[in-house]
C-alpha cells in the first residue's frame, strides 16, 4: 500500500527476490511510469530496472501480508480500506515514521498488526524512480514482544531489501526513531536542505538535541526502555542533562554534537520525506512526530516548547506562511533560549 520512495524501493526489492508481491498505488503517473520503464532502482547496486506494475484499485486479495507504506498521514485510511483484502490469518506491518501501529492495531486488531523500523533512507526524484540514499535495514516485532513463525518468515523475506533485525522490544525501538525523526525530518523540512550540510552547523545540531531530550522524558514517563538505533545511537545518552543545557560547553556536549555530525556524514544523501510531501502539495505528517511528542507531553504535564514550536513552523511552512532555509533555522534557534 503505497509506492512512494520506501515503498517502490521494497516492492521492486521484494519482487526481486521473486515474492508475489502486488503493488498498489492511486498515483497514476507512478502506475504508468512503472508500467512502461518498470520500478527504475539507484543508489544500491548498479541502476537497474525491475520489472512489475501498480494498481490503481485495491486488490481483493485475499494476501498475507500487506505492507503499509504510506505517510502517516494516511495509515488509518490506508488500513481501513484494506481490511477487508486481508486473509483470515495475515498481517499487517507499518513502515511509517511515528507510533502507527496503535492506529492500524485499532483497525485490524494487536494480533494482526506488526511493525518495521527503518533505518535507510530513499527518495522519488519523478515518478517511478527511487534512489536508495542511505544503507541499513529493518527492525521488526510486535506490540507485544512475541516472536512466532509469522514475524521470523516476514524477516527473511524483508532480508532482500536489507538486514533484519528481530525484537522483543518494538516500542523501544520505535520511539527511539520517533525521537531521530522528530528532529532530522522536522528539521530538514524547515531547513529545506539535505541531513549532511545541515547537521554542519552547530545551532541545527542544538535543535536536534534539544527535540531528542524532550522526547526522551515523555518516553520516560511511558515507561519505554528506549533501544539504540542502527546500533550507534543511543537516545538515554544522547539526552542532554540539566547542567548540559545550562553549560556554554563541556567534553559530554562535545561528544553529542561529534555524534551528530558523524551522523549527518552517514546519511548526507538524506532529505526529508515530509519536506518532499509539501512539495507535492500534501499535508505534513508533523502531527504523528513533534504533535505526538507535545500532545502526549500535555497529558503528563511534560512541556515541549522545541516540538510544539517546530510543529507550528512546519505547519506554516505547508501553508506557505514561511519559507525553508538555514535563516528559518536561525530564527527558531534563537527563539529557544535553551538551544542557543
Amino acid at each position: 500500500m503505497g509506492c512512494g520512495a520506501v515503498g517502490g524501493i521494497v516492492a521492486a526489492s521484494l519482487i526481486e527476490a521473486e515474492q508475489d508481491v502486488t503493488a498498489y498505488c492511486p498515483n497514476a503517473a507512478i502506475a504508468e511510469a512503472v508500467q512502461t520503464r518498470g520500478f527504475q532502482l539507484r543508489g544500491d547496486g548498479a541502476p537497474r530496472a525491475v520489472s512489475g506494475r501498480v494498481v490503481t484499485e485495491i486488490p481483493h486479495g485475499p494476501f498475507d501480508v500487506i505492507l503499509l507504506a504510506t505517510q502517516p498521514t494516511d495509515v488509518e485510511a490506508a488500513a481501513t480500506s484494506a481490511a477487508g483484502s486481508l486473509a483470515a490469518g495475515g498481517t499487517m506491518v507499518c513502515l511509517q515514521n511515528g507510533l502507527c501501529e496503535e492506529r492500524v492495531a485499532r483497525v485490524v486488531g494487536a494480533e494482526r498488526t506488526l511493525g518495521a523500523v527503518i533505518a535507510w533512507g530513499a527518495a522519488m526524484p519523478e515518478p517511478g524512480v527511487f534512489d536508495r540514499t542511505a544503507a541499513g535495514g529493518f527492525t521488526l516485532g510486535r506490540m507485544s514482544g512475541e516472536v512466532d513463525v509469522r514475524v521470523e518468515s516476514l524477516g527473511r523475506a524483508l532480508e532482500a531489501v536489507g538486514p533484519v533485525e528481530i525484537t522483543r522490544n518494538l516500542a523501544g525501538k520505535r520511539w527511539s526513531k520517533l525521537a531521530i525523526n522528530c528532529a532530522i525530518s522536522s528539521l530538514g523540512t524547515l531547513g529545506g536542505d539535505r541531513l549532511g550540510t545541515l547537521l554542519q552547523h552547530r545551532s541545527v545540531r542544538r535543535l536536534a538535541l534539544e527535540v531528542m531530550t524532550e522526547v526522551v522524558h515523555v518516553a520516560r514517563r511511558h515507561n519505554v526502555a528506549l533501544e539504540k538505533v542502527s546500533g550507534t545511537l543511543d537516545l538515554d545518552w544522547i539526552a542532554l542533562t540539566e547542567d548540559e543545557r545550562r553549560a556554554a560547553g563541556s567534553p559530554a556536549l562535545l561528544a553529542k554534537h561529534a555524534l551528530l555530525y558523524a551522523v549527518g556524514l552517514r546519511y548526507r544523501r538524506m532529505r526529508s520525506s515530509m519536506l518532499a510531501a509539501i512539495e507535492r502539495g500534501r499535508p505534513p505528517s508533523v502531527d504523528y512526530l513533534n504533535g505526538e511528542i507535545v500532545e502526549r507531553g500535555a497529558r503528563m504535564s511534560i512541556p515541549t516548547p522545541v516540538n510544539a514550536r517546530i510543529r507550528a513552523w512546519v505547519w506554516d511552512v505547508a501553508r506557505g506562511r514561511r519559507t525553508p532555509g538555514m535563516a528559518l533555522l536561525r530564527e527558531l534557534a534563537a527563539a529557544e533560549p535553551s538551544a542557543a
